[in-house]
């Protein structure tokens, strides 16, 4: 929840600028939902994609303030942010609910990008692996492991992001490495294409480092995306990977 109007054409046209000498790789610009039809705009007939940073899970209806998957799709959104920690942390997001966001994406040919990761308080208590494999079972049980053919995963270290505390290469990849495994035991096939993210606050000064690591396949990026020149430093480690 950043930025107006004023800022959001700045970062396009720097960003499309950039993007387009970046083959080989996907971009995809999340804005606030006012800006999506005119962020769609400044990308169109670019590198890049367009995505919403959520949804709800109902088709249509009586839920005042909401936005459904069709109404993304008629601003030419293909991707979606779902289950991002501040939803789940401010807006008490179930692991259910996520699952059936993710449903609904999925039936309008959206790609959800499923954020999953763990707190502080779960990570001192050792609870890190069975708190993002419980966020990603109740997916699987819901929509089944072939979904993940049409699934980004994104982890996110919640300990990580804007708490001055760093998450190391080799620490993000443990898990990303520790996802593919529950991805592996269900289908090899899901596994292979499945793309796994990180969102732990990743930096021109990290980005290379970590999208070198064999498991972490880019990036989803929250404080350096409001800053052309570090998001366009960061796609160029990706592009250099």
């Amino acid at each position: 929840m950043n930025g107006d109007k004023a800022m959001a054409r700045s970062l396009c046209v720097d960003i499309v600028s950039a993007a387009n000498r970046l083959e080989g790789i996907d971009i995809v610009l999340c804005p606030p939902f006012p800006y999506l039809d005119m962020v769609n705009s400044y990308i169109d007939n670019s590198r890049m994609t367009l995505g919403a940073q959520d949804l709800d899970a109902n088709v249509n209806g009586p839920f005042t303030g909401q936005i459904s998957a069709s109404m993304l799709n008629d601003v030419n959104c293909k991707y979606v942010i779902v289950g991002h920690s501040e939803r789940r942390r401010n807006n008490a997001e179930t692991n259910q609910l996520v699952s059936k966001k993710i449903h609904s994406a999925l039936d309008h040919n959206l790609t959800p990008i499923l954020c999953v990761g763990e707190s502080l308080q779960q990570r001192e208590m050792s609870q890190t692996q069975e708190t993002v494999m419980n966020q990603l079972q109740d997916v699987i049980d819901h929509l089944g492991i072939s979904a993940f053919n049409d699934i980004v995963i994104a982890y996110e270290p919640i300990w990580a992001i804007g708490t001055g505390v760093t998450a190391t290469p080799d620490q993000a990849q443990e898990i990303h490495s520790l996802i593919r495994k529950q991805l592996t035991q269900l289908d090899q096939n899901v596994a292979d294409v499945c793309r796994i993210v990180y969102g732990g606050s990743m930096k021109p000064e990290n980005a290379k480092e970590l999208i070198a690591k064999a498991d972490i396949d880019g990036g989803l990026i929250g404080g350096a995306s409001l800053n052309s020149r570090d998001f366009i430093s960061i796609c160029q480690a990706a592009h250099s990977a």
